[in-house]
């Protein structure tokens, strides 16, 4: 009997996004943690829109391309 799993993958990034910014409030205010506060928000909130962009993907060639370029954006 096979049995299916469900992996709330979009769900989880979500919240990965949210707790990212949330954390980012404890940061200084110095220039440089200014800037890289936007780059890590950046970074973490592009994965959960280019799973959700995967999700609507025209072929399965087409969703893996999109997932391909969600882990371009964790490394």
């Amino acid at each position: 009997m096979k049995t299916t799993q469900k992996y709330d993958l979009q769900e989880r990034l979500v919240k990965f996004s949210a707790s990212i910014i949330l954390s980012t409030n404890a940061l200084n205010k110095s220039f440089a943690s200014e800037h890289l506060t936007k780059q890590l928000i950046r970074s973490s909130t592009s994965s959960a829109l280019n799973y959700g962009e995967a999700q609507s993907a025209e072929s399965r060639r087409d969703f893996v391309h999109k997932m391909k370029i969600c882990l371009k954006g964790k490394s």
